[in-house]
């Protein structure tokens, strides 16, 4: 039998956001283990807020969004604080009532801008593979490291030479400014820089590839049960992942891990 579409709205509705989330869900682990050890880092927070003043964003609410940021792929801030507004699965994740006003996009990146000051999100990095080895679910040795590119978010029209006059900036959405079109151009990092974001650098990632205004990522994964110990980010070089990888090793040798 055909069902048909049924246009007529509920007045009131009971609905349990805990009901509708998958008792197998692996977003339930995540949280689990996300809510302990934010309870540990509650006395690092209370030392980078004031009494005084209005109530921000919860930094705990901040940091488990960048969790969902990172495992749901989501493009921007902006799109996720839109998203929270209708995303049960998300709603569920920060403990939040259906009639909660999702996050001010705006305000939201300050607030994660004076999280990463303080370096909070590594302290939260380094507890959860705390975790992990606790349950002996990190090994000694076999580690390798591995490098990427990350594209900047700056145009290559603003790769300028470094000291030129900056009185010609207003000009460069004219068709006819000359930095529209570099064809031919020679451009290096030890003569230009970008204006718009000077700790980019200019590179490719193979012959033939496309040059671009990056930045240098590296982990160092512990390979045997594929987990990420630690995560860098530098400026892109050519050598930049070997000073990479002997850092990083160096900040695992002070955690006392062979």
């Amino acid at each position: 039998m055909r069902g048909t579409e049924d246009r007529q709205q509920s007045m009131l509705g009971l609905i349990s956001i805990e009901a509708r989330i998958p008792s197998d869900h692996p977003l339930r682990r995540i949280k689990k283990m996300a809510d302990q050890e934010l309870v540990g880092l509650s006395r690092v927070f209370d030392r980078m807020y004031s009494k005084l003043g209005r109530p921000s964003v919860a930094p705990e609410k901040i940091l488990k969004s960048l969790l969902l940021i990172g495992l749901y792929s989501v493009r921007s801030e902006r799109q996720f604080c839109e998203q929270l507004g209708y995303n049960l699965l998300f709603r569920w994740f920060f403990d939040m009532e259906l009639i909660e006003e999702s996050f001010d996009a705006t305000v939201f990146s300050k607030n994660r801008e004076r999280l990463m000051e303080h370096e909070v999100g590594r302290l939260f990095f380094d507890a959860v593979v705390r975790q992990a080895r606790e349950a002996e679910l990190m090994s000694d040795d076999h580690f390798t490291v591995d490098g990427t590119l990350i594209e900047a978010w700056a145009s290559l029209k603003s790769f300028r030479p470094k000291g030129e006059d900056r009185s010609g900036d207003d000009d460069q959405g004219d068709p006819g400014n000359r930095w529209v079109d570099l064809h031919g151009e020679k451009r290096s990092n030890d003569t230009h820089e970008s204006r718009t974001d000077p700790d980019s650098r200019l590179m490719r990632k193979g012959p033939g590839k496309e040059a671009k205004l990056c930045y240098g990522a590296h982990a160092l994964m512990e390979n045997r049960n594929g987990l990420l110990v630690d995560l860098l980010v530098s400026h892109a070089a050519g050598s930049a992942e070997r000073r990479a990888a002997e850092k990083m090793i160096k900040r695992q040798d002070k955690r006392e891990l062979r």
